[in-house]
């Protein structure tokens, strides 16, 4: 894995809104590629597919995307090497963190927390409508999911699971992505999982404006588990690296969770805020376990939160506001350094970082 600096680290997210992929989206690409094309050739170029095997997968797993892939890769610059990466394709691996739940009194809402290295993150929270479908959500690999809600209220979020297979497959971004933009249901959500491949293990949490739900364990090498747990972290039911669980103390924040989702007396805010304390929030920066941010989703107001200790940036569908939101990690009150600042543009340049890499 990629080491992470020590010490105090900064991020920024930039909260962009872009119907049509566009100038924007350029802009991102140029910010983040050098980054990206370091982290795809990690192993070389002989590691990572063909072209044509990449648009012979897209095709025939996620065909709704495949204009969409070509218009991006027309505003990367064209190329093999941008459609190869874009396609995301059986990617070079890489890990992250992350604790997730569904809250189902009240009103449904999915709360989770991404945990990584500051510097490997895009840092980028983008509405769109690609494919005609409004989608709030927090980017990977420039046009991937790591979690987000569309227009009909269907809220996900991922995981990794815990388990150090790779095999063929795309990686869980993109198939995040294709959720948002295809799905309106937790049920139509589970019938994709079940036949779209993924490179590697992780946990998919899904709920919708109905209220169904269900925790997804996908796999290169397993059947897709669809269960109906509402608490989500780095191991499938069992812990089978135990190295990594015990790293990331996934058992004891699955345990906690779900003891306070059992809790009778515990309120939706209350339950928001255990994300902002230990043992969810984790302030292992150096170790490339630290929490970036806690995203709050709400299906059937088709809205977003993102909080930080002592900030918070509210979201809406229909109320999308571009923002810029500083962030500095590893100190002790890790929040945001400066007020959301509209003003600023997106694709301002920043040090383009690489994807942390099994």
């Amino acid at each position: 894995m990629t080491a992470p600096a020590t010490g105090v680290q900064s991020a920024v997210l930039y909260a962009v809104q872009e119907a049509e992929a566009g100038e924007k989206w350029r802009a991102l690409w140029e910010r983040l590629a050098p980054g990206y094309r370091r982290w795809f050739l990690k192993q070389g170029d002989a590691a990572r597919p063909s072209y044509r095997a990449c648009a012979r997968a897209l095709g025939e797993h996620m065909p709704e995307l495949v204009p969409l892939w070509e218009r991006l890769v027309e505003l990367a610059g064209g190329g093999d090497g941008a459609a190869r990466l874009l396609s995301l394709w059986r990617p070079t691996p890489y890990l992250a963190g992350c604790s997730q739940a569904v809250w189902k009194r009240d009103r449904p809402m999915l709360v989770r927390n991404y945990d990584y290295a500051p510097g490997l993150w895009d840092g980028v929270l983008l509405r769109s409508s690609w494919t005609g479908t409004p989608v709030v959500a927090m980017t990977d690999v420039l046009w991937g999911v790591l979690d987000g809600v569309n227009q009909a209220g269907l809220a996900v979020a991922l995981a990794f699971g815990g388990r150090r297979v790779v095999g063929d497959g795309f990686g869980i971004p993109l198939i995040l992505r294709y959720l948002l933009e295809t799905c309106e249901t937790a049920e139509q959500a589970g019938r994709v999982l079940r036949r779209v491949p993924s490179h590697m293990a992780y946990n998919v949490t899904v709920v919708d404006a109905a209220g169904t739900h269900f925790t997804a364990y996908v796999g290169p090498d397993r059947r897709t588990v669809l269960t109906p747990r509402r608490v989500a972290t780095n191991h499938q039911g069992v812990v089978e690296w135990r190295e990594h669980a015990h790293a990331t103390a996934s058992v004891d924040r699955e345990r906690f969770l779900t003891s306070r989702l059992n809790d009778r007396e515990e309120g939706s805010e209350h339950f928001v805020t255990r994300f902002l304390e230990p043992p969810i929030f984790s302030a292992r920066y150096d170790h490339g376990w630290g929490t970036l941010y806690t995203a709050v989703y709400r299906p059937l107001e088709r809205a977003a939160e993102y909080r930080w200790p002592g900030a918070t940036l509210a979201q809406t569908m229909d109320g999308f506001h571009e923002a810029v939101v500083r962030l500095t990690y590893g100190t002790a009150r890790d929040r945001p350094d400066e007020e959301m600042d509209p003003r600023a543009r997106p694709g301002r340049p920043r040090p383009a970082g690489e994807k942390a890499s099994s």
